[in-house]
């Protein structure tokens, strides 16, 4: 018996890369919500800016706690701020550090949320001076598990 073939939602991807300005302005939101952060143990800043399909940006930082695993991290909180607000389509997250001297990734938790939520959309990888570096979900992600592993026949 053959198989129905599964329907995925289009991939945010085939909008292209963002423009110069909405990087910009990304990279900027990023900036500001690193600000905010609550750091107190790893003294490691960071903030995000998650751009939705239809334009809207939700920011975040790392909030760490005494119990040092039920901290957040900056990516999942704009992810969760969006979620709780309606969004599920994203086309783009930046992830600013205070890092000089290389791009640093988001953990492995954080890749897994992103993941949850589409394999082609673009994250920036932001340093302290903001240059970036930008890959796709599925990039920083190979081999992933999603959703649509989980449908049953």
């Amino acid at each position: 018996m053959a198989q129905a073939p599964v329907v995925l939602a289009p991939c945010p991807s085939a909008l292209g890369p963002l423009d110069p300005a909405q990087i910009e302005q990304l990279i900027r939101k990023s900036q500001e919500a690193k600000e905010f952060a609550y750091c107190p143990y790893s003294n490691f800043p960071v903030g995000a800016a998650l751009l939705t399909l239809d334009g809207k940006i939700f920011s975040g930082c790392n909030v760490e706690n005494a119990s040092y695993p039920v901290g957040t991290c900056a990516e999942r909180t704009a992810i969760h701020k969006a979620i709780s607000e309606g969004y599920k389509e994203f086309r783009a997250i930046a992830v600013t550090t205070n890092v000089k001297d290389d791009f640093v990734a988001p953990c492995g938790a954080c890749r897994q949320v992103m993941r949850e939520f589409g394999k082609h959309w673009y994250v920036y990888l932001t340093k302290a001076d903001g240059t970036y570096q930008v890959k796709m979900v599925h990039e920083l992600l190979p081999g992933s598990f999603g959703p649509e592993d989980l449908q049953k026949n």
